[in-house]
């Protein structure tokens, strides 16, 4: 279940919003320019299937997110038992950072947390399968997947290159929370 919990950023230990409920999920990352969408497939695919299959079940919202954002390419990210080094591919996300275009992901399958750094405060934003976020370029955040990912994300992006982070230094991921769910 999708959740959001809020923290200030000097206080890891208490929040100020825990909510599962999806529409104050999308209204309090609504005021932080945070897009957070609910998708339903038009179509069944196996957990397995080729990732031309997966984009066509979500087709029509991939066109719309495309066409209102400008993006310019999408891809699918997978991560499971198959994937070698997956401690080092955890780690890689962990550290805070910033984008100079927006990250927008759909949780196809599995479940992540996007740590949103922003206005003296963190969200912590659950996403799972059928979510969709979108984190405005320039916002600081950091994203953890777990200690034992089973997941496959679609990824918009407006430049070729993809995935470009622009680390801040800040030890401030330590401090919060991990995502520890096993898959």
């Amino acid at each position: 279940m999708s959740r959001l919990t809020v923290y200030t950023d000097n206080n890891p230990e208490t929040p100020v919003i825990d909510t599962t409920d999806g529409a104050d999920i999308t209204a309090k990352l609504k005021e932080i320019d945070v897009r957070f969408e609910r998708w339903e497939a038009a179509k069944e695919f196996a957990s397995d299937a080729p990732d031309a299959d997966v984009l066509e079940a979500y087709e029509a919202d991939i066109q719309r997110i495309m066409q209102e954002g400008g993006y310019q390419t999408v891809d699918i990210l997978r991560c499971n038992d198959a994937t070698p080094d997956k401690p080092a591919i955890r780690a890689k996300f962990l550290n805070e950072h910033t984008h100079s275009e927006d990250e927008v992901r759909f949780f196809v399958e599995g479940a992540g947390i996007f740590y949103l750094r922003t206005n003296g405060h963190v969200y912590m934003a659950l996403c799972e399968r059928g979510d969709l976020i979108s984190v405005p370029a320039g916002v600081t955040h950091w994203f953890d997947m777990g200690p034992n990912p089973n997941i496959a994300a679609l990824r918009f992006f407006d430049n070729k290159e993809g995935w470009v982070p622009h680390f801040t230094g800040s030890d401030i991921a330590e401090k919060f929370p991990k995502f520890e769910k096993a898959a």
